[in-house]
């Protein structure tokens, strides 16, 4: 296992991060063997796991909290807020109130005493984020929190806490975590070069592009046990013209795997940790098999120029496939109150 330094931090983690979003009924609900995959992926050298409070409404980080007894201090551990934690429209958000509630949840879900890592798991348009970050740095000066982090932030929300975090003397922010992968590379155009210009470090999630870049999808006929199976709605199966793209890239990018020595998920991971900016690219798996899968890239260096430059050739820099996957939408452009007057 490889590792790198996150951020402007003193820290180092694994260049795989174990992702724990399936744990529970998002995705396994075989406790043991979610144990399992958490126990194997230390012994393999991960020592970063991150997850967040709404994955499964709290179960991920319960199973997560009992699979890491006893190795609480091995780990780098990342968990996240601001998704809504039931009805409640103050159990949501970036908010002060919000922020001293989520993060005693998540301690005693977790059961530890800090978060290594506390992540702003979406911009929040409706609270300034002078307030956020004033709360977070309350929790790193209390020792709750050593690290704190954004996910999904655009490039000007990035360079807008950076300012404020200047002006205003809060603690600022360590790392993004944002979304990346062969088949979906907007970020390249300004989240990961800022991210970068800023020091900071970059978790990539998705970089698998939801199992395409694993190869199970090779036909319109979509496997039952798939993340597309387990929801019929799937988008990228609703759109006939971006399912038969998808298609083509996975037969051509197994051919330039395989002449390149690799597994078609070994050049996926090996593409997002190439760039300068990225740290840490986050696995998500949800059995055992999946994890075994994808711990040798780990172990691997940056993909060769010529591999990346034939990667360029097949979807150019910058380009996302599907649209939707483009991640975090302002609700600016969601929400036509936000745009109009009246």
């Amino acid at each position: 296992m490889q590792y790198r330094r996150l951020g402007a931090s003193g820290v180092e983690v694994s260049t795989l991060c174990l992702g724990a979003m399936m744990f529970g009924a998002w995705g396994n609900e075989d406790e043991q063997e979610c144990h399992r995959i958490v126990g194997e992926a230390l012994d393999a050298g991960v020592n970063f796991v991150d997850t967040a409070d709404v994955y499964a409404q709290g179960q991920s980080e319960e199973i997560l909290g009992r699979a890491l007894r006893g190795r609480r201090d091995d780990v780098v551990l990342a968990t996240k807020f601001h998704e809504p934690m039931g009805t409640d429209r103050n159990r949501r958000g970036n908010s002060r109130r919000w922020i001293t509630q989520a993060v005693e949840g998540s301690l005693r879900r977790l059961g530890t005493d800090w978060i290594d890592l506390y992540q702003v798991h979406r911009p929040d348009p409706d609270t300034d984020v002078d307030e956020t970050l004033g709360a977070l740095s309350d929790l790193v000066r209390q020792g709750k929190v050593r690290m704190i982090g954004t996910s999904a932030f655009p490039a000007e929300r990035i360079v807008e806490a950076q300012w404020v975090a200047e002006r205003r003397h809060r603690e600022r922010f360590t790392t993004e975590q944002t979304g990346y992968s062969i088949m979906a590379r907007g970020a390249e155009a300004a989240a990961l070069p800022t991210s970068l210009r800023h020091r900071l470090g970059v978790l990539v999630y998705s970089p698998l592009n939801g199992g395409w870049l694993t190869g199970k999808y090779r036909t319109a006929q979509i496997p039952d046990d798939s993340r597309a199976g387990r929801n019929g709605d799937h988008f990228d199966f609703r759109d006939a013209q971006i399912r038969d793209r998808k298609l083509e890239l996975v037969g051509r990018l197994q051919e330039l795997a395989d002449s390149a020595g690799l597994t078609l998920i070994e050049l996926a991971l090996g593409f997002v940790l190439s760039h300068p900016a990225v740290t840490s690219a986050i696995m998500g798996p949800r059995t055992l098999a999946q994890l075994r899968s994808q711990l040798g890239a780990g172990s691997r260096g940056p993909l060769p120029a010529d591999v990346l430059d034939r990667i360029d050739e097949l979807v150019a820099p910058g380009h996302t496939v599907n649209p939707a996957d483009a991640g975090y939408r302002p609700l600016e452009l969601t929400e036509a109150a936000r745009r109009r007057r009246g």
